[in-house]
Parts: structure tokens; C-alpha cells; sequence
């Protein structure tokens, strides 16, 4: 098996997009070798502890309305090539994401990281729920096969707090600096939210390489 390892947030569409891509190669290469472990990086690790409106931050971060329309114009775009329909409108607060990065983390544990970030990911962008929200990260550990309860227990802790904040400062520290960004075998970067057709020619080569070592 291959390690690839995912660096992502759970609130950036591109690594929606990118997972998508992803899982549509893996689909058709149902042979390949990755073992799949994803990461943290959050993409605004000084949002507040309960987030804030969701137009707020679009117009703080893009510089204006008009900015925040036309980069999530662009983004729309995108994912409705591949076929994807997001919800932006229904999304009303964005939140601060490392709860969410600790429910990612501990269901590696159960080998439930593939499920989580598949949950994750439609909740926020199809749904339009918080997922910086104890009760709504609950529902989806129980959706996962994760124990609820547990899960809401830790959340009120503290527990696994400074592994994320660790994790997130290692990986700007290697020089990731934006999310989708994969790694393969712990040598190659490929950032961005890649197409299928890409990853199809990188397991062909990984499995034809196999072969015929």
C-alpha cells in the first residue's frame, strides 16, 4: 500500500471538488494501493470559536461583495462541471472547523475518516448546517457509525486540541500554504483539486511500476 495523505478543511470547496475527482478514480481503479489518512489545515485558524456570518467573512476575505460574488462564481462553475451542485446560499455562518478536524482525527481510529469527510462535507455545502457545532458534529459521528456520545463527551473537553493546532502549524511549516493538497507515498505534492483523469494516470503508473519490480 501507498499512503496518501490528504491536507484539507472541511469548509474550502475546492477540496470537495478534489475529493470528488478522486473518489471517481478510485472508483475506476478499485486495485489501487492508497491507504488514504487525512489532515488538518484550517483555512482560518483565528475564526472565532463560534464562527460568524457567512457573508461577513466573504466580504472581509474577498475585499467587497463583487469580489466574494465572482471567486464563488468561479467556484460554482467548477463544481457543476464535474456535476457537483452546492448550496452556497444555504449556508449562513462559517464556522471555526477544529471541531470538526478533531471528529476527522479520532475516526481514523475506527477507520471511519472516508465516511467523516464525506459527511462533513454534505452537510456544509449541501445541507447548510454548522458544522462548527457540537450538536450537528454529534449527528454526524452517529451517521458515520461513531459513537455519539463519545464523541459529544470529547467535544466538550478539551482533548486532541493542541494535536490539531500541532498538526496545522507542521503542515504550514513544511510550506503548504492552500487546501486540496496531497501527498503521495510522503515524497510527492500534487496540490489542487486535480481531475480523475490525473489520479487514474498516477495509480496506473504506481501499479504498472508494481508489476514489473
Amino acid at each position: 500500500m501507498v499512503k496518501l495523505d490528504i491536507f484539507s478543511d472541511p469548509i474550502c470547496p475546492w477540496c470537495l471538488i478534489g475529493k470528488t475527482q478522486l473518489d471517481r478514480a478510485l472508483a475506476q481503479r478499485p486495485g489501487h494501493p492508497f491507504k488514504i489518512v487525512w489532515h488538518p489545515f484550517q483555512l482560518n485558524p483565528d475564526m472565532p470559536a463560534e464562527g460568524m456570518d457567512r457573508r461577513e467573512y466573504l466580504e472581509t476575505k474577498f475585499g467587497g461583495r463583487d469580489r466574494a460574488v465572482k471567486v464563488y462564481s468561479q467556484i460554482d462553475d467548477a463544481a457543476r462541471a464535474i456535476g457537483l451542485e452546492l448550496n452556497f446560499e444555504g449556508i449562513k455562518r462559517t464556522p471555526n472547523t477544529r471541531n470538526a478536524h478533531r471528529l476527522i482525527l479520532w475516526s481514523e481510529i475506527e477507520d471511519k475518516q472516508d465516511a467523516v469527510v464525506d459527511a462533513l462535507f454534505t452537510a456544509y455545502f449541501i445541507d447548510g448546517r454548522d458544522i462548527g457545532d457540537v450538536d450537528v458534529l454529534a449527528d454526524i459521528a452517529d451517521a458515520s457509525g461513531l459513537d455519539a456520545a463519545v464523541v459529544r463527551r470529547l467535544l466538550s473537553g478539551d482533548s486532541d486540541i493542541s494535536e490539531i493546532v500541532d498538526r496545522d502549524a507542521t503542515a504550514r511549516a513544511m510550506g503548504l500554504s492552500s487546501v486540496p493538497t496531497f501527498i503521495v507515498g510522503g515524497q510527492h505534492a500534487v496540490p489542487g483539486a486535480q481531475p480523475a483523469e490525473l489520479w487514474l494516470q498516477v495509480i496506473d503508473e504506481m501499479t504498472g511500476a508494481q508489476k514489473t519490480a
